[in-house]
C-alpha cells in the first residue's frame, strides 16, 4: 500500500515514548504520532491515551525525504468527524457535538461563542430600551 500526505490508514501501536508512540502502518512502515497529536486535549501521559498494541487511525501529516514519517490521531478524528456531517447533511459548522464542548473544533467552539455573544448584546439592548421607555421587567435571572 502506498502511503500518501494526507490520507486516513489504520495502524497499531508499536511502541510508547515520552514524546509520543510509533505505529505500525500498512505495508511494515511505521511513523511517529507525536504526544502533541494524540488528543485535542493536553495528554500529560501518553499512556492514559495508548497502549501498544491498539489500533489507530491515524492521518499522514508528514513523509519527510529520511523516510521519517509524521502522524496525528487527533487529525484523523476531526477528518472522520467531518465526514459524518457532510454525509448526515449537515454542514460541519453548525454541528456542535456534546453539551461538554468535547467534539467542538476550534471553528465550532467561535461560532457557537459568536452565537451566544450576539445573544447576549440583545439581550443588554432591550435591558437598554427599557430603561429608556420606563418599562419595569419582573425581577428573575438577568
Amino acid at each position: 500500500m502506498e502511503l500518501e500526505l494526507g490520507k486516513i490508514v489504520e495502524g497499531k501501536v508499536s511502541g510508547i515514548t515520552a514524546f509520543g508512540a510509533f505505529v505500525e502502518l500498512p505495508g511494515g512502515k511505521s511513523g511517529l504520532v507525536h504526544i502533541s497529536e494524540v488528543s485535542r486535549d493536553y495528554v500529560k501521559d501518553i499512556n492514559e491515551h495508548l497502549k501498544v498494541g491498539d489500533t489507530v487511525k491515524v492521518k499522514i501529516t508528514n513523509i519527510d525525504p529520511n523516510g521519517k514519517i509524521g502522524l496525528s490521531i487527533k487529525k484523523a478524528q476531526e477528518e472522520e468527524r467531518k465526514k459524518k456531517y457532510v454525509f448526515s447533511g449537515v454542514p460541519a459548522e453548525f454541528s456542535f457535538g456534546t453539551d461538554k464542548g468535547e467534539d467542538l473544533s476550534f471553528e465550532d467552539k467561535l461560532a457557537k461563542f459568536k452565537q451566544d455573544s450576539t445573544d447576549r448584546m440583545q439581550d443588554v439592548k432591550k435591558a437598554a430600551e427599557n430603561r429608556r421607555t420606563g418599562y419595569k421587567k419582573p425581577s428573575g435571572n438577568y
